[in-house]
């Protein structure tokens, strides 16, 4: 079922004193307690993690348990201080500075809490090691049905772990790419010396989060039957619609300005990663450096190893002349482009020489798969949320609000090796 025009159920049945209650007002009230808080980095952001408060209300109608990445290039961001707001006004927190595989395999059932992790680079950061269960559980936990099988208790018996939960992972620098993958990310940065938040302070803020909070369990626990049977519209597909559509489910509960707010905020932000997850891949930024220079070269049919390698190595403020310990290398160039399918190959060039080279048209499926022509538009449809990828195209309804223009984390470039 959906609702019709956007009107939501926040406002029809359950029984107490939140029986009447307006869903889209207690929203309102919802995302300013978190804005006195915290500087977000645009409305959008602000709406993503009031919705994400919400959604954690309705944890075991969902299909999918959307994470909330916060991450920052620096200490002094506010990545904790989103903690603390969230502690206060989320279903069941489980609040934690590092933890383990085993700890969050036993805590998460089958109303699992709303995990909440800080100094998640400690975990997952270059001088931390491999944290391969943690991630893979992480990962599996995006979505129900997916338990992590383990050897348990005296007899050794396998045991299926559950791992659905949701979870707010913060820390300096990016997460793991699969889990920014299945996040809604914050990417916080410092406060200007004009704006300004309320300091947090156990004795008023906790009283008032938890006010709030009560209010939203009370709202939102009668309707996760409702939750449970709803199919929304969504501007997005493949997995960012898995993550965003607790989110949008819990904004046409709401109603009111909410149902538009939220596909916004989606549409935003997912083509804002996009464009983020463009520029920081080291492979999709080879993509697009070699297209620039086939382009150069007037999109010769081919283009020899060694040239196509001097061209990306005389680049001073590209990747390429530090990359690795000595360069980017012809073995280097062709391990980069192996999960492409692109290969060097034996070519005979003009006046019979051969030799090793990369041909133009291997690259073409890649170049429309992971870094599309900007200048070519998406197809449009006749409807109003017509799903779209989100790094494709003009979106059919344009985001409201405004992002910040470039990385709000600092100047772009590739993703440190982890």
């Amino acid at each position: 079922m959906v609702p019709v025009d956007g009107s939501g159920t926040g406002d029809r049945g359950g029984s107490g004193t939140e029986a009447a209650n307006d869903g889209a007002v207690l929203l309102d009230e919802l995302q300013a307690a978190i804005g006195r808080y915290v500087v977000l980095p645009s409305e959008e952001a602000l709406t993503a993690v009031t919705l994400w408060v919400a959604a954690s209300h309705i944890q075991p109608a969902l299909q999918h348990a959307p994470r909330l990445a916060v991450v920052g290039p620096t200490k002094g961001c506010g990545k904790s201080r989103v903690l603390d707001v969230l502690h206060e006004t989320v279903s069941q927190p489980m609040m934690t500075v590092n933890t383990s595989p085993a700890v969050v395999f036993r805590v998460i059932g089958k109303n699992p809490p709303t995990l909440l992790v800080d100094e998640a680079d400690t975990i997952f950061g270059p001088k931390a090691g491999e944290k391969e269960d943690l991630r893979g559980l992480l990962n599996a936990g995006h979505q129900r049905n997916r338990p992590a099988w383990r050897i348990s208790g005296p007899e050794h018996k396998p045991t299926a772990f559950p791992t659905f939960a949701m979870a707010a992972l913060a820390g300096i620098g990016d997460l793991p790419d699969t889990i920014m993958d299945r996040a809604v990310v914050l990417r916080m940065q410092k406060r200007k010396p004009g704006e300004r938040i309320t300091s947090f302070r156990s004795r008023y803020s906790v009283p008032e989060l938890h006010a709030v909070r009560d209010r939203l369990a009370a709202w939102l626990a009668p309707l996760r039957g409702t939750a449970a049977g709803l199919v929304p519209k969504m501007p997005v597909e493949d997995r960012a619609a898995d993550t965003w559509e607790p989110l949008v489910i819990v904004a046409d509960l709401a109603g009111g300005h909410w149902p538009t707010s939220a596909r916004a905020a989606c549409l935003a932000m997912t083509r804002h990663e996009a464009v983020q997850d463009e520029q920081t891949t080291l492979k999709t930024r080879l993509l697009r450096d070699i297209r620039r220079i086939f382009e150069r070269e007037g999109n010769k049919e081919a283009l020899r190893s060694q040239d196509l390698l001097a061209v990306l190595l005389a680049d001073a403020e590209s990747p390429w002349p530090d990359y690795g310990t000595k360069g980017l290398t012809a073995f280097h160039l062709s391990a980069l482009l192996r999960d492409f399918g692109i290969r060097p190959a034996n070519y005979r060039f003009e006046q019979g020489r051969q030799a090793k080279a990369y041909v133009r048209n291997q690259f073409l499926d890649a170049w429309a798969r992971y870094c599309p022509d900007p200048a070519q538009p998406a197809p449009t449809a006749g409807h109003e949320f017509t799903p779209v990828r989100p790094a494709q195209g003009k979106p059919p309804v344009p985001p409201t609000g405004s992002l910040p223009v470039g990385p709000p984390g600092g100047t772009v470039g590739p993703k440190p090796a982890r």
